[in-house]
């Protein structure tokens, strides 16, 4: 048996890295809900309480969760990047096989 060609190879490659990024977006989002509640809580606190410390604390948990978001918001288009090339590929292998 032959080794797999290089478009093969790049093919799995860039499917393990999906499934990866699709692993790393699971935690990354239910981080993010976690993060979000905090938030919440935390501004709730702050309205009660109308201390500056409350606000700072208020301000911080938000910053934190936007972070968080904005990586999310990375990972998914990182994945949307690399089923565009797995379509490529997949595409460009299709056209290398014989006609049947």
């Amino acid at each position: 048996m032959s080794s797999p060609s290089i478009l093969q190879r790049r093919l799995i490659d860039v499917s393990e890295r999906i499934k990866r990024l699709r692993s790393d977006l699971a935690v990354t989002e239910e981080q993010l809900v976690f993060l979000e509640g905090e938030a919440e809580d935390a501004r709730m606190r702050a309205l009660v309480s109308e201390t500056p410390l409350a606000d700072v604390e208020a301000r911080d948990a938000r910053r934190h969760a936007d972070l968080l978001a904005r990586q999310r918001d990375s990972v998914v288009r990182s994945i949307a990047d690399l089923i565009q090339e797995q379509d490529v590929l997949l595409d460009r292998l299709s056209s290398q096989l014989p006609a049947t």
